[in-house]
């Protein structure tokens, strides 16, 4: 997987996705970007902490007062914080430690293997809805599909002759883009529920929320969201990136992807997978247990304080290491300690980027959360849309818009809920609206919005995937080609929470459309 594809130059774009591309690869690069974006907030700020606002935040119950970050004292503190700014930054650690497991089994030759394996029996018009279906699966993780799923996604297609970056874009927007559709619940459930049972209970105090209140729609939203993206990247995407960026099929790692397997490499890759197997038996088996360390103190596994969440990560570089020791050992592509360093060190060269860009996103982040600037903004769009006193179904409407156009700019899932929860779910309780239907709204455009904003934390780790095929690859490329399934899956869902809502289908467990409940 680390050969080099020839560079073809592209067609010059035209169209809307031609427009968007041109515009978005003038953009400069996305460090640049966010050392700018932090130099603005510094500057808005000191603008801003001179006027005196109305809005009350509703965590703390006081005024809105932006903080003048170019004070001394400010700069003090922010030169104090700058390093654990960027150590704590989330993606950081976890880009790292899961690209440097991944990075044995890569080098190893055991992902290569397994690819010629699932090419072996995939068909090829089944591969797009499988690598949106791998996409939304691995939502039960806290963002390990990104530097799992995605580039595996771009070889497959590569190798099977469909446009790498067209994998790369149907497994982001399974990944991504339909958070809000899901099998099975993740990780991020009972994060929204807290704060929406928290809120809720400002107007209700013996109100509860059940953690999977909006189960029922998640699931049915899989059958919608899987043949919209297969559409898109069918029809629009793909036509579209053979037009711009032609690949070459016959470079050598095209002609790799079609060698068979030798017996030895045969016999590697199935004892390595039966030892994978095991690992993953015994993980499983461990966690089943009802009084597993692996649980929460209070048994939940689904939920951020269980260690089985906290370790996913880990429990990566270890399966995925381990997975491929043994087969870099048995095949023979390890033959020293320093082939099994060296495949770590190869592929990390790739995240020097990132890890360049984390640094100024992490600081910019900081300084946008401190100056009270995101607060001012949600809590102020919040009452602008209060004002406008519409109908129940034209308000939810108004939410999911006003959540999407946020998102631009405050990626977070849980950052903007505890921000807007604590709004939108009291007042919304005030005109008769439940609660579930409200968290239901914000999570329809939530995940939406995620693949089109350059302010994702994964943008440039992506980026860094189609520039593997595309060396002129940006930021415009990426928003481009992503921008249909934004739009695809904004309506795809945004539709299918109005047909619940008119057939009165339940959203989940324990919920409701209206406030008292009936």
């Amino acid at each position: 997987m680390s050969s080099e594809t020839p560079v073809v130059t592209p067609e010059k774009p035209k169209g809307i996705l031609g427009f968007i591309e041109r515009v978005g690869n003038k953009v400069p690069d996305i460090t640049i970007l966010f050392i700018s974006a932090f130099v603005i907030v510094c500057l808005i700020s000191a603008a801003l902490a001179q006027m005196t606002f109305s809005y009350i935040n509703p965590v703390t119950e006081k005024p809105i007062q932006i903080i003048n970050m170019l004070q001394p004292q400010q700069l003090v503190t922010l030169m104090t914080k700058m390093v654990t700014n960027y150590s704590g930054f989330p993606p950081l650690g976890m880009v790292i430690v899961a690209t440097l497991g991944i990075a044995i089994a890569d080098g190893a030759g055991y992902i290569n293997a397994g690819l010629k394996k699932l090419l072996s029996f995939t068909p090829k018009a089944a591969l797009t809805p499988i690598i949106i279906l791998a996409g939304m699966l691995s939502h039960i993780g806290p963002d390990t599909g990104y530097v799992i799923i995605i580039p595996i996604a771009a070889y497959m297609f590569y190798a099977s002759g469909k446009h790498p970056l067209a994998g790369i874009a149907a497994s982001f927007a399974g990944i991504a883009g339909a958070f809000a559709a899901n099998y099975t619940p993740s990780a991020i459930d009972p994060v929204i529920q807290g704060f929406t049972q928290s809120a809720a209970q400002i107007i209700d105090p013996s109100y509860m929320v059940n953690v999977l209140c909006n189960y029922f729609y998640m699931l049915a939203a899989t059958f919608v969201v899987i043949p919209t993206c297969w559409y898109i990247t069918e029809r629009i995407v793909e036509p579209w990136l053979w037009k711009m960026y032609p690949i070459d099929l016959s470079s050598d790692m095209a002609e790799d992807s079609h060698k068979p397997l030798t017996a030895k490499e045969n016999r590697a890759f199935y004892i390595a997978s039966a030892v994978l197997i095991l690992m993953l038996v015994g993980l499983f088996v461990s966690v089943a247990s009802p009084d597993s360390a692996w649980r929460s103190p209070d048994g939940e596994i689904a939920s951020f304080k269980a260690p089985i969440m906290q370790s996913l990560v880990a429990l990566i570089f270890v399966i995925a290491g381990g997975t491929g020791l043994v087969y870099g050992i048995l095949a023979g592509t390890f033959k020293s300690p320093k082939d099994f360093t060296q495949s770590m060190e190869t592929m990390t060269h790739t995240l020097v980027q990132l890890i360049v860009f984390y640094f100024f996103a992490a600081q910019f982040l900081y300084a946008f959360n401190a100056s009270q600037i995101g607060i001012l903004i949600a809590v102020s769009g919040a009452d602008f849309l209060r004002s406008l006193a519409l109908p129940p179904q034209l308000t939810i409407g108004g939410i999911i818009i006003f959540v999407g156009l946020l998102n631009l700019i405050i990626t977070s899932a849980s950052a903007k809920w505890a921000i807007l929860a604590p709004i939108f779910v009291p007042m919304l309780m005030g005109v008769g609206i439940a609660p579930e239907l409200t968290q239901m709204a914000f999570r329809v455009s939530d995940s939406a919005v995620n693949v089109v904003t350059p302010m994702f934390a994964f943008y440039p780790l992506i980026i860094t995937y189609c520039q593997k095929y595309v060396k002129e690859a940006g930021i415009g490329t990426l928003s481009s080609m992503m921008l249909p399934y934004t739009i695809g899956l904004l309506l795809a869902l945004t539709a299918t929470l109005y047909v619940f809502w008119y057939m009165d289908l339940p959203l989940g467990l324990q919920s409701s459309y209206l406030y008292p409940r009936q």
